[in-house]
């Protein structure tokens, strides 16, 4: 695993906040603009991935960050389904369809990496020995040491 010191640095946050611009672009045209409650959730719905991934880095242990990922899973599931009734009503093309359900599924495939990393037998609390270490001024290698 790479030197994390922010969520910034998360890939995963990074393909989140693409996703939800995109999202947010093609949700506020044409019909798809009008119909506002399904332009509102799927626009929060991937605000929500990139700000469980956020949230869930910030607090202080690994099992609140696994329980926030879950979550940002969660909501990548739920953009996905919507995605679908975008298609499905005529408010999306198949192509924007196909990048949009590729990359919200690629974001689920990272989380889900990110879970099963932090979920193994006897990896260090990261999140809280970087906390320490941010204090200290120092960076924070989490790869699991030997």
């Amino acid at each position: 695993m790479a030197k994390i010191d922010k969520f910034e640095d998360i890939e995963a946050w990074q393909k989140a906040r693409e996703l939800t611009r995109q999202i947010c672009a093609v949700s506020n045209d044409g019909d798809f603009s009008r119909d506002f409650g399904l332009r509102n959730q799927i626009c929060r719905a991937s605000v929500s991935i990139m700000s469980n991934i956020a949230e869930g880095f910030e607090r202080g242990s690994n099992k609140e960050f696994i329980q926030f990922l879950f979550i940002a899973k969660g909501s990548s599931g739920e953009v996905r389904a919507q995605l679908y009734v975008a298609l499905d009503q005529g408010y999306i093309q198949q192509t924007d369809f196909d990048f949009l359900a590729k990359l919200v599924s690629e974001i689920s495939r990272m989380i889900s990496g990110l879970i099963s990393y932090l979920s193994r037998d006897g990896s260090a609390d990261y999140v809280e020995h970087r906390r320490r270490s941010i204090k200290d001024g120092n960076s924070v290698d989490r790869r699991k040491s030997a």
